[in-house]
C-alpha cells in the first residue's frame, strides 16, 4: 500500500541553504528547549522520543481536537494536533518501513533576508534504515504559498542528511475509512494467539473473508483476528474499495508488502 501521497513543492527558484546554517530546536528530556545545528540533530538525536517542540492548541469549533494515538509500531502514545495529523500517523503506523513516529518533535531554523525563519514539520517518522521522514499535512486546497516557501528549505535540509521531506495531501477517503476500521484491531490483544496461524492458513488461497472466518470457528472470536492480520500485513485485501464480508482476502506474498 502506498501510505504516503506526496506533493512536491513547486514554483520559483529553489532555495539551497547551507545545511550547516540550518539549526534545529527540540525539547530535551528535562523540558528545556535546545537549539543546535540540524545535521548534528539528524545524526545524533532520536527525535521520535522527544515531546512536541510546539504545543498543540485547542481551536474551538473544530471537530477534531488534539489527542493521542497509540502506535502499534512502537507501542507508545503519539500526541497529535489535528485530524489530518492523526490520519497520517495512522497510515504510517501501518507502514512496514516505519519503526517509530512523532508529531512536531523538531523545528528547523534558518536566516532568510536578514530575519530568522522557523518551521516545525507536523509529522516525523523514523524509517527502518535509520533515516527520517518529515511531513506537512495539507487540506484538499493544497499548501499555502508560505508553506511552499518553507518546504523548499525543509526539503533541501532533509536531503542533505539523508532524510526526506514531503507535503502530503488528503489520502483517498475509502482507504482512510478502511485503515481506520482495521486500526481498531491493531493492538496485540487482537492477534488471537494460536488462532492467528489458523486464520492465515485458511486464506492460503484467495477467498471471501466470511467463508474463511466461518471455516476457522466462532465468527465472534475470528473476525478480530482477521482484522488484526489485515492491519499487520499478514493478510491482504483491497483497501481502495469498501470493506465488506465478501471482500477477497489472501496471504500477503510480496516481500514486505502491505495491502
Amino acid at each position: 500500500m502506498e501510505t504516503i501521497t506526496s506533493a512536491a513543492p513547486s514554483g520559483g527558484a529553489l532555495l539551497r541553504p547551507d545545511p550547516d546554517h540550518v539549526e534545529a530546536r527540540f525539547v530535551e528530556a528535562g523540558g528545556a528547549l535546545r537549539q543546535v545545528p540540524w545535521p548534528r540533530v539528524a545524526d545524533d538525536v532520536l527525535l521520535e522520543e522527544h515531546s512536541p517542540v510546539r504545543r498543540f492548541p485547542v481551536r474551538h469549533g473544530r471537530r477534531v481536537a488534539p489527542g493521542w494515538w497509540w502506535s502499534a509500531t512502537s507501542g507508545r502514545m503519539v500526541p497529535y494536533g489535528s485530524g489530518v495529523m492523526r490520519t497520517q500517523v495512522m497510515l504510517l503506523d501501518r507502514d512496514p518501513s516505519v519503526v517509530a513516529l512523532a508529531c512536531r518533535p523538531v523545528e528547523l531554523v534558518w536566516r532568510e533576508g536578514g530575519r530568522s525563519v522557523a518551521h516545525a514539520p507536523q509529522v516525523m517518522a523514523r524509517m527502518a534504515d535509520g533515516s527520517g521522514l518529515l511531513l506537512d499535512c495539507v487540506g484538499g486546497s493544497g499548501p499555502s504559498a508560505r508553506l511552499v516557501a518553507r518546504a523548499r528549505v525543509a526539503s533541501v535540509a532533509a536531503d542533505a542528511v539523508g532524510w526526506r521531506y514531503r507535503i502530503v495531501r488528503p489520502a483517498d477517503p475509502v482507504l482512510v475509512a478502511n485503515v481506520r476500521w482495521l486500526a481498531g484491531y491493531r493492538h496485540p490483544r487482537c492477534a488471537g494467539g494460536r488462532l492467528m496461524s489458523s486464520v492465515v492458513a485458511v486464506f492460503g488461497r484467495e477467498r471471501p473473508a466470511v467463508e474463511g472466518v466461518r471455516e476457522v470457528g466462532d465468527p465472534i472470536a475470528v473476525w478480530p483476528v482477521l482484522f488484526h492480520a489485515l492491519w499487520s500485513g499478514a493478510l491482504s485485501v483491497r483497501l481502495d474499495e469498501p470493506l465488506h464480508e465478501r471482500a477477497l482476502v489472501s496471504v500477503t506474498r510480496a516481500k514486505g508488502g502491505v495491502a
